[in-house]
Parts: C-alpha cells; structure tokens; sequence
C-alpha cells in the first residue's frame, strides 16, 4: 500500500498548499481593497479569493496551461471583481494588477515546497 500512502500524502500537500493560497490571496485582496476605500469586511475577501480560484481552475481545466488560459481567466476575474466590490473597469483593473504583483512577491518569499511530511 505504499502507492496509496504516496497519493494520500500528495492530496494532502494539494489541499494544505490551497488553503494558505486562499488564506495569503485573501489577506492580500482585503488589503488592496482597503487601500482603495473600499468598506467590504475579510468575508468578501475571502469569497472573491475563491471565486478567482474557480475562475482560474475552470479556465486552466478549459484552455490548458498558457497564456490564453491566463488572460480569459484574468478578463473574468476582473468581471467577478467588479461585480462583488460594485466598482468600475478602470478601478478593478488597477486593483487586480496591485493584487497580482503583491501576490507575486508573496508567492517569492514564501517556500513553495511542503517539505516531508
């Protein structure tokens, strides 16, 4: 059963490597949006931080790993944007953009390896 052991440790690598992304991505979206006036609480944050993952794993799951795949799921997430923070393209542009360099760096910084386990 040492297949079985493997594929549990590496779903569970999966699902704890989702969590902190949700957890980072919402901090990370709460701040910008705060940054920008917006008056909406860690729970919309949180929602949004979902949606963009949903969006993201549809259009990948869709499009394939590319650069098509980036830009329909970005063009999406920033109608998904909008329409949670009720804001404008413009603003929603802008905010998207802070958000995808601040999770950049973030995503730098901390260890994109679990380790053993």
């Amino acid at each position: 059963m040492d297949w079985w052991d493997d594929l549990l440790a590496n779903e569970l690598a999966s699902a704890i490597s989702f969590v902190i992304g949700l957890i980072v991505s919402t901090v990370i979206i709460w701040i910008v949006t705060k940054l920008f006036g917006e008056k909406e609480g860690i729970g919309r944050a949180f929602v949004t931080a979902l949606v963009g993952s949903v969006i993201y794993a549809i259009a990948y799951f869709v499009l394939g790993n590319g650069v098509l795949a980036a830009i329909a799921g970005g063009i999406v997430w920033l109608l998904a944007l909008r329409g949670l923070y009720d804001i404008g393209w413009l603003k929603a542009f802008v905010v998207a953009i802070i958000i995808w360099v601040a999770a950049a760096i973030i995503g730098l910084l901390l260890p994109t390896a679990t380790g053993p386990l």
